[in-house]
């Protein structure tokens, strides 16, 4: 492992992780509901502060997309722009990595009857997937304009995760030096998982998200070795706007209850916002 990728030094001690290098919090949550991962959702909005909605530029807070919202017209059989969420509903995200992307409320039954009934919502009742290829990546922007910007913290929502490290969270940092892959936890079938990272005085300029051993299509179905998967809400800090006052760091990231952990990074990272 180089360094330039994260190491792993100590484990679970007390409910927390112990890494080398810059500290953040890990949020992680799983089960057979949106009630069993509420409140690690609800701790890492918190910890990112008040949520801004759509449109604006703001000093501090978080943005949310959930892809209830989204119209019939970019709605499963149609594909979503990949720019939908910083051009119609700006929000400070666009979407590269995959041939397309699509917002389904079918269980993306269009790509393979056999998905219906698969997959649960955690914001009903809309879900959303790379087409073409399993992985996908998140860039961020001032909301409304071009200027490609940073973020601190993402977290996702996903379902239908039964196999270990089929679906991993990657961040990069404003060079693309990878800062470390976080296998989402297992949901089992059906069932609902949360992954969210923060990375205080860090920078991440892009988030890749792997989503399932393989991407959905008329041919791929969970077993023998293949877990579809499918993802719901997310969340992270607002895209930083230097002509903003400073962003502050996200709240003290103590004492969070299950699902936080301390993590690090690079030796020698910089960066900081400022």
């Amino acid at each position: 492992m180089t360094k330039r990728q994260m190491r792993l030094v100590a484990v679970l001690a007390g409910g927390f992780w112990a890494m080398e290098g810059a500290q953040g919090a890990v949020f992680s949550a799983t089960g057979a509901n949106a009630a069993a991962i509420q409140g690690t959702v609800n701790n890492f909005r918190a910890a990112l502060g008040a949520n801004n909605g759509v449109g604006g530029t703001f000093a501090s807070g978080r943005r949310e997309i959930n892809w209830d919202g989204v119209p019939a017209g970019f709605t499963d059989p149609s594909l979503l722009p990949a720019n939908f969420f910083n051009s119609n509903s700006p929000r400070g995200m666009e979407l590269t990595g995959a041939s397309g992307f699509m917002v389904s409320s079918t269980d993306f039954s269009s790509i393979n009857p056999a998905y219906a009934g698969q997959f649960q919502e955690f914001s009903s009742p809309k879900l959303f997937t790379g087409i073409g290829n399993r992985s996908y990546d998140l860039t961020f922007f001032i909301p409304g304009t071009a200027i490609q910007t940073t973020i601190t913290s993402f977290g996702a929502v996903f379902t239908d995760i039964e196999i270990t490290n089929s679906t991993i969270l990657q961040f990069f940092d404003e060079n693309l030096n990878n800062m470390g892959q976080f296998g989402v936890p297992v949901s089992g079938d059906g069932g609902l998982s949360f992954l969210g990272l923060t990375f205080p005085g860090q920078t991440i300029k892009m988030v890749r998200i792997f989503q399932g051993t393989h991407a959905l299509s008329g041919s791929n179905v969970d077993g023998s070795g293949v877990d579809i998967v499918v993802a719901d809400d997310f969340i992270f800090d607002e895209p930083f706007n230097p002509n903003a006052e400073s962003v502050p760091e996200p709240s003290t990231l103590g004492l969070l209850g299950a699902g936080a952990a301390v993590i690090a990074g690079l030796n020698g990272w910089r960066g900081r916002r400022s």
